[in-house]
Protein backbone atom coordinates (compact mmCIF):
# COMPACT_ATOMS: atom_id res chain seq x y z
CA UNK A 1 0.00 0.00 0.00
CA UNK A 2 1.19 3.61 -0.71
CA UNK A 3 0.02 6.11 1.46
CA UNK A 4 -0.36 10.26 0.60
CA UNK A 5 -0.16 12.50 3.42
CA UNK A 6 -2.64 15.42 1.95
CA UNK A 7 -2.19 19.07 3.04
CA UNK A 8 -4.64 21.54 1.86
CA UNK A 9 -2.54 24.58 1.83
CA UNK A 10 -3.72 27.94 2.53
CA UNK A 11 -1.03 30.44 0.74
CA UNK A 12 0.08 33.38 2.70
CA UNK A 13 0.77 36.57 1.38
CA UNK A 14 4.69 35.80 0.84
CA UNK A 15 3.54 32.91 -1.32
CA UNK A 16 1.88 35.37 -3.44
CA UNK A 17 5.28 36.88 -4.92
CA UNK A 18 4.74 39.83 -7.03
CA UNK A 19 0.75 39.50 -6.63
CA UNK A 20 0.89 39.90 -2.33
CA UNK A 21 1.14 43.94 -2.06
CA UNK A 22 -2.71 44.13 -4.91
CA UNK A 23 -3.51 40.77 -2.81
CA UNK A 24 -3.48 42.27 0.60
CA UNK A 25 -4.78 45.94 -0.52
CA UNK A 26 -8.20 43.96 -1.86
CA UNK A 27 -8.89 42.27 1.24
CA UNK A 28 -8.40 44.93 3.63
CA UNK A 29 -10.82 47.08 0.82
CA UNK A 30 -13.25 44.02 0.45
CA UNK A 31 -13.38 42.99 4.03
CA UNK A 32 -11.64 45.82 6.36
CA UNK A 33 -8.64 45.67 8.21
CA UNK A 34 -9.88 43.96 11.48
CA UNK A 35 -11.40 41.24 9.57
CA UNK A 36 -8.28 40.73 7.06
CA UNK A 37 -6.14 40.85 10.49
CA UNK A 38 -7.91 37.77 11.60
CA UNK A 39 -7.71 36.05 8.52
CA UNK A 40 -4.44 36.10 8.21
CA UNK A 41 -3.39 35.56 11.74
CA UNK A 42 -5.54 32.10 11.27
CA UNK A 43 -3.71 31.34 8.48
CA UNK A 44 -0.36 31.80 10.63
CA UNK A 45 -2.42 29.12 13.41
CA UNK A 46 -3.29 27.12 10.73
CA UNK A 47 0.41 26.65 9.54
CA UNK A 48 1.52 26.39 13.16
CA UNK A 49 -0.73 22.96 13.31
CA UNK A 50 0.54 21.50 10.07
CA UNK A 51 3.96 22.06 11.20
CA UNK A 52 3.39 20.40 14.72
CA UNK A 53 2.21 17.93 12.94
CA UNK A 54 5.01 17.24 10.91
CA UNK A 55 7.23 17.42 13.57
CA UNK A 56 6.07 14.38 15.64
CA UNK A 57 6.54 12.23 12.61
CA UNK A 58 9.80 10.46 11.10
CA UNK A 59 9.83 12.19 7.66
CA UNK A 60 12.75 10.78 6.17
CA UNK A 61 12.69 8.92 2.79
CA UNK A 62 8.54 10.74 2.22
CA UNK A 63 8.73 12.42 -1.43
CA UNK A 64 7.14 15.56 -0.95
CA UNK A 65 4.71 16.76 -3.61
CA UNK A 66 4.39 20.50 -3.75
CA UNK A 67 1.75 22.78 -5.30
CA UNK A 68 3.75 24.67 -8.19
CA UNK A 69 7.14 22.67 -8.06
CA UNK A 70 7.75 22.62 -11.62
CA UNK A 71 11.57 21.28 -10.61
CA UNK A 72 13.53 18.55 -8.35
CA UNK A 73 17.29 18.00 -7.71
CA UNK A 74 19.44 21.38 -7.62
CA UNK A 75 16.83 23.76 -9.18
CA UNK A 76 13.90 22.45 -6.71
CA UNK A 77 16.14 23.06 -3.73
CA UNK A 78 17.09 26.74 -4.66
CA UNK A 79 13.11 27.11 -5.37
CA UNK A 80 12.23 26.02 -1.77
CA UNK A 81 15.33 27.49 -0.34
CA UNK A 82 14.27 31.38 -2.20
CA UNK A 83 10.92 30.91 -1.35
CA UNK A 84 11.34 29.83 2.35
CA UNK A 85 14.05 33.36 2.47
CA UNK A 86 10.53 35.21 1.46
CA UNK A 87 9.14 33.88 4.41
CA UNK A 88 6.90 31.43 2.77
CA UNK A 89 5.23 29.18 6.27
CA UNK A 90 4.43 26.34 3.55
CA UNK A 91 8.22 26.45 2.10
CA UNK A 92 9.79 27.06 5.71
CA UNK A 93 8.18 23.69 6.53
CA UNK A 94 9.28 21.94 2.96
CA UNK A 95 12.93 22.96 3.58
CA UNK A 96 12.80 21.30 7.04
CA UNK A 97 11.17 18.35 5.94
CA UNK A 98 14.13 17.83 3.07
CA UNK A 99 16.51 18.11 5.90
CA UNK A 100 14.96 15.80 7.67
CA UNK A 101 15.39 13.43 4.94
CA UNK A 102 12.94 13.89 2.95
CA UNK A 103 12.83 13.77 -0.84
CA UNK A 104 11.37 16.82 -3.75
CA UNK A 105 9.84 15.29 -6.49
CA UNK A 106 9.03 17.28 -9.65
CA UNK A 107 5.09 17.79 -9.27
CA UNK A 108 4.03 20.17 -11.77
CA UNK A 109 4.02 21.01 -15.50
CA UNK A 110 6.01 24.59 -15.98
CA UNK A 111 3.81 25.09 -18.91
CA UNK A 112 0.31 25.03 -17.23
CA UNK A 113 1.73 26.96 -13.83
CA UNK A 114 3.18 29.60 -16.41
CA UNK A 115 0.08 30.17 -18.17
CA UNK A 116 -2.35 30.72 -14.80
CA UNK A 117 0.40 32.72 -13.17
CA UNK A 118 0.39 35.25 -16.40
CA UNK A 119 -3.58 35.51 -16.14
CA UNK A 120 -3.41 36.22 -12.62
CA UNK A 121 -0.48 38.81 -12.91
CA UNK A 122 -2.53 40.61 -16.32
CA UNK A 123 -5.58 40.97 -13.90
CA UNK A 124 -2.99 42.86 -11.29
CA UNK A 125 -0.98 45.13 -13.58
CA UNK A 126 -4.15 45.94 -15.88
CA UNK A 127 -4.24 50.06 -15.53
CA UNK A 128 -8.26 50.63 -16.77
CA UNK A 129 -11.24 48.88 -14.90
CA UNK A 130 -11.58 48.12 -18.47
CA UNK A 131 -8.47 46.26 -19.13
CA UNK A 132 -9.16 44.47 -16.21
CA UNK A 133 -12.25 43.22 -16.27
CA UNK A 134 -11.24 41.64 -19.80
CA UNK A 135 -8.09 40.18 -18.27
CA UNK A 136 -10.30 38.67 -15.15
CA UNK A 137 -12.87 37.43 -17.67
CA UNK A 138 -10.21 35.37 -19.57
CA UNK A 139 -8.80 34.16 -16.13
CA UNK A 140 -12.51 32.57 -15.42
CA UNK A 141 -12.67 31.39 -18.75
CA UNK A 142 -9.50 29.34 -18.26
CA UNK A 143 -9.40 28.75 -14.65
CA UNK A 144 -11.48 25.64 -14.75
CA UNK A 145 -9.45 23.99 -17.78
CA UNK A 146 -6.00 24.82 -16.35
CA UNK A 147 -6.92 23.35 -12.83
CA UNK A 148 -8.22 20.32 -14.39
CA UNK A 149 -5.50 19.75 -16.56
CA UNK A 150 -2.96 20.13 -13.70
CA UNK A 151 -4.45 17.93 -11.12
CA UNK A 152 -3.89 15.44 -14.10
CA UNK A 153 -0.63 15.93 -14.42
CA UNK A 154 -0.02 15.87 -10.50
CA UNK A 155 -2.01 12.60 -10.31
CA UNK A 156 0.29 10.98 -13.10
CA UNK A 157 3.09 12.57 -11.17
CA UNK A 158 2.61 10.84 -8.13
CA UNK A 159 1.27 7.31 -9.37
CA UNK A 160 4.52 7.11 -11.44
CA UNK A 161 7.32 8.20 -8.91
CA UNK A 162 5.18 7.14 -5.23
CA UNK A 163 6.45 3.07 -4.64
CA UNK A 164 5.08 0.30 -3.01
CA UNK A 165 4.98 0.89 0.79
CA UNK A 166 6.17 4.70 0.44
CA UNK A 167 4.75 7.53 1.74
CA UNK A 168 4.40 10.79 0.04
CA UNK A 169 3.31 14.17 1.35
CA UNK A 170 1.31 16.44 -1.02
CA UNK A 171 1.00 20.60 -0.29
CA UNK A 172 -1.78 21.62 -2.59
CA UNK A 173 -4.24 24.53 -3.30
CA UNK A 174 -7.57 23.38 -1.37
CA UNK A 175 -9.52 24.32 -4.68
CA UNK A 176 -7.60 21.13 -6.33
CA UNK A 177 -9.10 18.08 -6.88
CA UNK A 178 -7.09 15.42 -7.41
CA UNK A 179 -7.98 12.95 -4.81
CA UNK A 180 -10.70 11.46 -7.71
CA UNK A 181 -7.47 10.72 -10.22
CA UNK A 182 -5.29 8.74 -7.31
CA UNK A 183 -4.65 5.33 -8.41
CA UNK A 184 -6.86 3.57 -6.13
CA UNK A 185 -3.40 1.36 -4.54
CA UNK A 186 -2.98 5.00 -2.64
CA UNK A 187 -4.49 5.80 0.35
CA UNK A 188 -4.73 9.35 1.39
CA UNK A 189 -4.44 10.91 4.85
CA UNK A 190 -5.74 13.94 5.38
CA UNK A 191 -4.33 16.07 8.26
CA UNK A 192 -6.99 18.87 7.50
CA UNK A 193 -10.39 18.38 5.53
CA UNK A 194 -9.63 19.97 2.01
CA UNK A 195 -13.69 20.11 1.62
CA UNK A 196 -13.80 22.73 4.70
CA UNK A 197 -10.65 24.49 3.65
CA UNK A 198 -12.02 24.99 0.59
CA UNK A 199 -15.04 26.56 1.91
CA UNK A 200 -13.39 28.61 4.45
CA UNK A 201 -11.46 30.50 1.50
CA UNK A 202 -14.91 30.71 -0.06
CA UNK A 203 -16.63 32.18 2.45
CA UNK A 204 -14.35 34.96 3.36
CA UNK A 205 -15.40 37.47 0.76
CA UNK A 206 -18.92 37.16 2.43
CA UNK A 207 -17.77 36.41 6.06
CA UNK A 208 -19.64 39.78 7.48
CA UNK A 209 -23.03 37.37 5.93
CA UNK A 210 -22.01 34.40 7.52
CA UNK A 211 -20.46 35.27 10.89
CA UNK A 212 -21.04 32.51 12.76
CA UNK A 213 -20.03 29.66 10.00
CA UNK A 214 -16.85 31.74 9.52
CA UNK A 215 -15.91 31.72 13.04
CA UNK A 216 -16.86 27.76 13.14
CA UNK A 217 -14.63 27.36 9.98
CA UNK A 218 -11.78 29.59 11.43
CA UNK A 219 -11.30 27.43 14.60
CA UNK A 220 -11.09 24.58 12.50
CA UNK A 221 -8.15 25.92 11.11
CA UNK A 222 -6.64 26.46 14.23
CA UNK A 223 -7.43 23.04 15.79
CA UNK A 224 -5.31 20.11 16.48
CA UNK A 225 -5.91 17.28 14.54
CA UNK A 226 -9.33 16.83 11.80
CA UNK A 227 -12.15 17.78 14.99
Amino acid sequence: MRTLIYVPVIHTSADLGSLAKDVTKRGIADLGEDIWEKHVAAVEKFWDVISDYFDSIDVSGMKIYQDGMVADGEVGQRIVEESAKSGSRNYELVARLLKRGAVLVKTEDFKLVKEERDRLVAIMQSKSIMHKLIAFIKYKLAKDRLLDKRDIFIAKRIDESLRQDETGIIFIGAYHNIKKRLSRSIRVSEIKDAQIVKEYQRLLPFCHKNKERFEELSRYLVSKGED
